[in-house]
Formats: structure tokens, sequence, C-alpha cells
């Protein structure tokens, strides 16, 4: 399997696995088998077993407090986090783990898109920020431009935020959207 292709089948196992999808979706998005992608779920558990204890750590404190926080204390309510009904309080527990960590990725990513803002206008520069989507920003540059935002964007993004892990930033750069994905 190309290296590509094996990034963007670990980054799927990741993602499921921390957002609480089970095998069964998991081997239908990877067109594996169930017991396989069984394996993967218990192996990322066994490898990362700091994500299983921030991940039930996270949902016994949405039980008690009915809400969790981003890094930057934003509360997300779950109400469905005690129900009855098995169906609604998985969702509820799905979201208490899924929330903290998608509701921080959009604090800092809203961060990083101010500080790039000012940081644009401070230069001068023409380029400009087109389009946020999840964790990737978008931007229009003439090609005198290039270097100097890229050296931009990866000092805003990297640097949003002072956390005990390093932010990584990826460029890429094209003519459209999907020529900076190769």
């Amino acid at each position: 399997m190309p290296s590509r292709a094996r990034c963007a089948r670990a980054k799927t196992i990741n993602f499921a696995t921390i957002y609480g999808q089970g095998a069964f979706a998991l081997s239908r998005q990877l067109k594996i088998e169930v017991s396989e992608a069984k394996a993967f779920i218990e192996t990322y558990f066994e490898r990362f077993a700091g994500v299983r204890s921030f991940l039930d750590t996270t949902v016994e404190e949405a039980r008690a407090k009915g809400y969790v926080e981003t890094i930057f204390k934003r509360r997300r309510y779950i109400p469905e986090i005690n129900d009855r009904n098995f169906n609604i309080r998985a969702f509820g527990e799905r979201t208490a783990q899924n929330s903290p960590i998608q509701g921080s990725a959009a604090d800092l990513i809203k961060v990083a898109m101010i500080r790039l803002h000012h940081a644009l206008q401070a230069g001068a520069l023409k380029s400009r920020m087109l389009l946020q989507v999840h964790d990737e920003l978008v931007f229009e540059c003439p090609p005198d431009e290039l270097e100097a935002l890229r050296a931009l964007v990866n000092h805003e993004m990297t640097t949003a935020v002072q956390l005990d892990v390093p932010l990584v930033v990826d460029i890429g750069t094209g003519p459209n959207w999907l020529e900076t994905k190769r």
C-alpha cells in the first residue's frame, strides 16, 4: 500500500476510534472484515491507553456535570448523557467524547485564522484567506508571495496556542484545492 494510502487509512482509524465508531462502521468505511476492524480498534486502545482513559474520564465528567468543555472552556451541554434509553445515552456518550476534541480543534483554527488575518494585513500581502474546511485553510496567493505566505501560515498555525504537544502543519500548494492534496 502506498505511503499516502497508509496515512489516509491510519487517519481514518484514528478519528473513527476516538469518535466512538464501532467495528462494523469502520469495516464498511475501510472496506475490510469486521474482525479486522475490531482488531484495529483493540490494538489502537492497547497502544494508546491514555486515549481510552481520557475518553472514559470525559464521559464520567459529562455524566456528573451535564456538559463537557473545550481547551478554551467553551461548554457543550449534553442532556442525553444520562438518558434511560440506551441509544440516546450512547449518542450522549459519543458526543461527550467527541465534543472536547472537535471543539478544541475548532477553537484552535479560529485563533489561527484571526492571527493570520491580522498578519496578512500587517504585511500588506495580496494573499487572502478564502475558506476554512474543518482543520484546513485555503488561501489565494500571487506566485511571488508563496514562500512568505507558506512561512506565515506555518508560524501562525503552529504557535496559535501553547500546548504540551506540538501543533503540526502540512502545507500543500497548487492551482486548485485538489492539487494541494497531492
